[in-house]
């Protein structure tokens, strides 16, 4: 009787436990259709996923420099932005026929307009929802520095800008300036730009107001409430920035490279390169990119566990209808949260986007 209870419940656990699976993407990177089948579209290298207004699960293609759009539904992929030229013109015309630089990240605004970030080409650029036209509304195409604060962001330096994040509530663009370990922030209403965290010193921050002290490499935010999330490349932690007191505070992870503290306190964690974030029904999942893995912070307990991925030896790609932490990952970057309780990351060096479930 008891042994049977054992199997039953363990039965029951493995069923319960997250699983993983494909929803886009071939396993190559080249350059193939600009619309078909979620399984027949080339995804070279996703990294950015989100969801837009409209339903559609926004992914951006680093190798292919593009922006695709993914109907869950119907399982439809077609180009939204992108060429599938690397440079960067088109602006004044239809986003589709322009040439991108590397996006990185996608996000919209409250009208339903779509940002997206090109670190290699170091702009931010806007995609109106009305005619579908791009244009350039942040930094100096190609040009890599640091310059502009208190300026107009379309004459600003950025120095490989990876992420971005939008304030609804007050219409603003926070940037992950990486190169230049500064988070700044664009007025949409204005155009004007300024730092609001970090001061160009590659040094973990230190929790307190964010104004002057360092921000290492912060590689990824997310927005959720009046709080802006970070991850810090290799600062190898994750941080929260109130955006009214602009306080900071650690959140996980103790600085140094590693992977440990499943089961435990969040803040006594090691992580290995998160590049990626979000948050969404009470934790924050981290994209732990040099551990192959996804970990997820429960905000009650402020306790962090591994979601997918089996660590740092498990790079790869498998595992696709079984637990998602058998599965192999390579190199993942972006993540997002569906309402069907899904998360959904861009397997970056396995040209997929993969769902956890």
């Amino acid at each position: 009787m008891r042994a049977a209870l054992c199997l039953a419940l363990a039965a029951f656990a493995a069923t319960a436990a997250e699983r993983i699976e494909t929803v886009a993407g071939t396993g190559e990177k080249q350059l193939g259709l600009f619309e078909g089948r979620a399984a027949q579209v080339n995804i070279g290298q996703p990294f950015g996923v989100e969801f837009g207004p409209d339903g559609g699960l926004y992914i951006t293609e680093v190798e292919n420099h593009r922006v695709l759009r993914l109907d869950l539904g119907s399982g439809a992929v077609k180009t939204v932005a992108g060429s599938g030229r690397k440079g960067h013109s088109g602006d004044g015309g239809p986003a589709a026929e322009a040439a991108l630089d590397e996006p990185y990240e996608v996000r919209f605004d409250g009208a339903g307009n779509m940002y997206f970030v090109e670190m290699a080409g170091q702009v931010i650029r806007r995609v109106d929802k009305a005619g579908g036209r791009i244009a350039t509304i942040a930094g100096t195409p190609g040009v890599k520095g640091f310059g502009g604060d208190g300026g107009p962001a379309a004459k600003a330096e950025f120095s490989n800008p990876h992420s971005i994040a939008i304030d609804l509530e007050k219409n603003h663009l926070y940037v992950a300036d990486i190169g230049n370990h500064r988070i700044r922030r664009i007025d949409l209403r204005t155009g004007l730009v300024e730092t609001v965290a970090g001061n160009g010193e590659a040094k973990l921050p230190q929790e307190g107001v964010a104004a002057g002290t360092p921000m290492m490499e912060p590689r990824a935010l997310y927005i959720e409430g009046r709080n802006l999330w970070i991850a810090l490349r290799n600062g190898h932690s994750v941080w929260k920035m109130d955006l009214d007191t602009r306080r900071l505070e650690r959140i996980a992870g103790t600085g140094a490279q590693g992977y440990s503290g499943d089961g435990g306190p969040a803040k006594l964690a090691t992580m290995n390169g998160p590049k990626g974030i979000a948050v969404s029904g009470g934790h924050v999942y981290v994209v732990d990119t040099e551990n192959q893995a996804i970990r997820d912070i429960d905000l009650k307990t402020r306790t962090i566990r591994t979601i997918a991925g089996s660590g740092p030896a498990g790079r790869g790609y498998g595992g696709d209808g079984g637990p998602a932490t058998e599965a192999k990952l390579d190199r993942p970057h972006g993540i997002c949260a569906g309402r069907d309780g899904a998360v959904y990351i861009g397997d970056t060096n396995n040209h997929r986007v993969r769902a956890i479930r």
